[in-house]
């Protein structure tokens, strides 16, 4: 079993919001099942530069997290969702100000990153 060389230090409020939504696609699956995307087919299709893999990882943390909850259909073939849990919807003020953020400092940051 892994065991982490550096234990987490969960002493701070910023320390824990980041290891719940550190990853590099959790604000973006967050965000795309706020706006109704909640098929793994179409989180894979609105992120294509994450691997389904790594995508896939990033869900269980977040459903392991209680903010999100996957709901598997029973049927053939199985259908599967993920809805925002509470604890994931209070969350929701946080990812739209980013976004905000993002939105508006998108044309600086393209500039900086094109030099």
């Amino acid at each position: 079993m892994y065991e982490r060389k550096i234990p987490k230090n969960l002493d701070c409020g910023m320390a824990v919001i980041m290891d719940i939504i550190g990853g590099k696609w959790k604000p973006c699956l967050i965000f795309n099942i706020m706006n109704g995307d909640r098929r793994p087919s179409k989180l894979q299709r609105l992120n294509p530069l994450a691997s389904r893999k790594v995508l896939n990882q990033q869900l269980k943390e977040l459903e392991k997290h209680g903010i999100i909850n996957r709901v598997v259909y029973p049927e053939l073939p199985p259908k599967v969702e993920y809805y925002l849990t509470p604890l994931g919807e209070s969350l929701l003020p946080i990812i739209k100000k980013m976004d905000q953020w993002g939105t508006e400092h998108m044309k600086r940051q393209k500039s900086i990153i094109e030099e």
